[in-house]
């Protein structure tokens, strides 16, 4: 089996799918990719047994075929060769010959009928939204899915689907995010978890602009088609918590604030406080926001005032500085309004205008404050 290929174009096939590998696998073939030539196409799989994801290239071939390529070795080589057409060609035992312009690599390929067979769509149920709609979803909830594995449902981005929307909503029992779309419909009312590792690298693959993408999911797996990438992950087989019961309601309090200028000051004035904790006061008094952050264990102190529009009593709230800087990222406009009531209840960021068809509302929990 003998196929010719771009050097460049290889490797930029193989990156977009090579986060999926792990470094310390359970079995030796899935530090391979698969290579699959059919009527000069060549699709390219990795998986981790939890996530699938294929490339699909065109090539010059006159045969079909298999082989298992170890991913390390084929990666750092393409790395460092220049753009130029590569011959590669296989022997019936699996060698592997890489021909270029002035070198010739030889390196051991595998049997690629041990390669884990891919999940099959049996009963999927599908969706179209546009490619930069879930692009975008992915980064305004992926910062706030929670790592403790103790809680798996929360490990992941649920999906809500009805006929009028698609909703995503991330929490980690400290903060949460609710992004709504509206220009993304689904067939029936249905929910999914889908764990934050295949978001990420579906996210890295996806171009954000209007292309449409496929999505569809059965009991199990998720399914996401984009032109020559495809991508198949294990749901989360776990329980979403209710996130709707801590939604405040009614938050009578608003302070609006330059987004740039309050999260500038957030990070300088966190430097300054406990590291466990990554507590800031804000004390809101009339048009003064004040932010207080002290390390006492070692006498550190930060102190900085802006300026802001609030309409509400004098209040004093403490929060977690390092969610709040990251939940402004995910804010797009220039100002942001913090929607109040007691130091004890949950706070509400929301971007002071929406994109038509968008909804974001983002949730932080207070801290106790230290007097």
């Amino acid at each position: 089996m003998k196929f010719i290929v771009s050097s460049s174009s290889l490797l930029k096939h193989l990156q977009q799918i090579s986060g999926v590998i792990n470094a310390n696998t359970v079995l030796p073939i899935l530090e391979d990719f698969l290579f699959d030539i059919q009527d000069k196409k060549l699709s390219i799989t990795a998986t981790d047994l939890e996530t699938v994801m294929r490339v699909q290239m065109d090539i010059e071939s006159k045969v079909s075929g298999k082989v298992c390529i170890p991913a390390k070795i084929l990666l750092d080589s393409l790395k460092n060769i220049a753009d130029q057409p590569l011959t590669i060609s296989i022997d019936k035992n699996y060698g592997i010959e890489i021909t270029s312009d002035n070198g010739k690599y030889k390196l051991m390929g595998e049997n690629p009928d041990n390669f884990p067979k891919e999940p099959t769509a049996d009963d999927a149920t599908g969706f179209t939204m546009s490619s930069g709609a879930l692009v975008t979803a992915i980064n305004k909830t992926i910062f706030a899915v929670s790592n403790d594995d103790l809680r798996p449902a929360m490990t992941g981005v649920f999906f809500e689907l009805t006929p009028e929307s698609v909703q995503f909503v991330a929490t980690d029992a400290h903060r949460l995010v609710r992004y709504k779309r509206t220009d993304a419909k689904a067939t029936k009312a249905d929910s999914f978890i889908v764990p934050k590792k295949p978001l990420n690298l579906v996210k890295n693959a996806l171009p954000d602009n209007d292309d449409e993408i496929k999505i569809s999911y059965n009991k199990n797996h998720l399914f996401v088609s984009h032109g020559d990438v495809q991508m198949i992950c294990r749901l989360i087989d776990a329980r979403f918590p209710d996130y709707k019961v801590v939604i405040p309601a009614d938050n009578p309090y608003h302070l609006v604030v330059n987004k740039n200028d309050f999260q500038n000051a957030l990070r300088r004035i966190n430097v300054f406080s406990n590291k466990s904790t990554n507590q800031v006061a804000l004390h809101i008094n009339g048009s003064e926001l004040q932010m207080t952050a002290q390390d006492v264990d070692f006498s550190n102190e930060g102190n900085e005032r802006m300026s802001c529009q609030y309409n509400g009593e004098d209040l004093q709230i403490a929060f977690n500085a390092k969610f709040l800087i990251e939940m402004l990222n995910a804010a797009d406009t220039n100002d942001v309004r913090l929607e109040l009531s007691t130091p004890t209840k949950a706070g509400l960021v929301k971007p002071t205008e929406q994109a038509e068809g968008e909804d974001l509302l983002m949730l932080v929990m207070p801290l106790m404050l230290n007097n």
